[in-house]
């Protein structure tokens, strides 16, 4: 048992807004960091797109959610949805 979650535990995690549902059980999450310009040290807002599955089909676009990687699902799919952190009002 505990080996099993050992190999849980090394997966990594994000953070992110659902951006898109429109697909049958997947979504798109949008990932913001900051990071600063090496030059001028002004912080800049990077974002990206990540796609994942969503068995319950129960995320609309707007809602908070964490997301866990897990192994091919499809050609762009290698994210599965955790839990809804927040959902959109």
């Amino acid at each position: 048992m505990s080996e099993i979650t050992n190999i849980r535990g090394r997966r990594k995690t994000r953070i992110g807004i659902v951006t898109s549902n429109k697909m049958e059980k997947s979504i798109t999450v949008s990932i913001e960091r900051k990071e600063k310009h090496p030059m001028y040290g002004k912080f800049v807002k990077k974002t990206k797109k990540f796609m994942a599955h969503d068995e319950k089909n129960e995320c609309n676009i707007g809602d908070l959610v964490k997301i866990m990687e897990t192994r091919p699902l499809s050609k762009n799919k290698c994210w599965r949805l955790i839990e809804v952190i927040e959902k959109v009002k």
